[in-house]
């Protein structure tokens, strides 16, 4: 499955560890990495500084969907169910 232009849930839904330009500690699940801009498109997409986490997404149905409300709803999921209690 290629990944849906424009859909962005990729960079909303999950949280991110890793160092990102404009997001030095990374970023909390549920909120907008700053490099996606108003079309929902990776600004840094291509680029050494883009965390190897996003490089290493591979858009599948399980996790995508058929729609980005499904994917915002599936990678939410996905987060809730694998992150650690603290």
């Amino acid at each position: 499955m290629n990944c849906r232009a424009g859909c962005g849930a990729c960079c909303i839904a999950p949280s991110i560890s890793s160092p990102i330009p404009g997001m030095p500690g990374g970023k909390p699940a549920g909120v907008r990495c700053v490099q996606l801009d108003a079309n929902n498109h990776c600004l840094i997409f291509g680029q050494p500084e883009r965390p190897a986490v996003c490089s290493a997404f591979q858009a599948a149905e399980y996790v995508c969907g058929r729609n980005t409300a499904e994917a915002l709803q599936l990678i939410g999921w996905l987060e809730q169910s694998t992150s650690v209690a603290v």
